[in-house]
């Protein structure tokens, strides 16, 4: 083990706590302009099904991002070796799979939302409905691993 192997694991790791907590902040707003609920208060209230919906948002970003920093560390080592191409390539790989994420799964509820006109939703989560929260969950975690295998292979087709 060099000290350049043991420099690359510590950016790596800085780079994967940002990009963790980026993804909590982006999942977090966007159930709030997706379904017009106030998370933070019907989190604070016990809403269970509320709870449910951003665990799923959470879990569908990070998987993306999960794959994404796989590019990014590729490209670091290379950027070490004096290659910038890869380190660049990762870094914009990772930001359009999470934008692609973030759209995949807000156009992914609004299809369902329309395939689904006798249910509203969103109401019945924020009414607390576990049941719809689940199956909401089920909708937004398909789409991130979806997502996450697109991500992957824009991955290996860089490096």
């Amino acid at each position: 083990m060099t000290i350049e192997s043991i420099i690359t694991g510590i950016i790596q790791l800085i780079i994967s706590i940002a990009l963790a907590v980026l993804s909590l902040y982006i999942g977090f707003g966007i159930i709030g302009n997706i379904g017009k609920i106030d998370e933070e208060e019907e989190i604070s209230r016990g809403n269970v099904a509320v709870g449910i919906l951003v665990a799923s948002i959470f879990i569908s970003i990070s998987l993306v991002v999960q794959s994404g920093v796989a590019g990014v560390s590729v490209g670091l080592k290379n950027a070490l070796a004096g290659d910038l191409y890869p380190l660049i390539a990762g870094i914009l790989q990772l930001i359009l799979g999470v934008i692609l994420a973030v759209a995949a799964i807000y156009l992914a509820l609004n299809v369902f939302d329309k395939l689904t006109k006798e249910i509203d939703e969103f109401k019945e989560i924020e009414k607390g409905n576990v049941a719809v929260a689940i199956e909401l969950a089920g909708v937004i975690i398909t789409v991130g691993l979806i997502i996450q295998s697109g991500v992957l292979g824009i991955t290996s087709s860089l490096f």
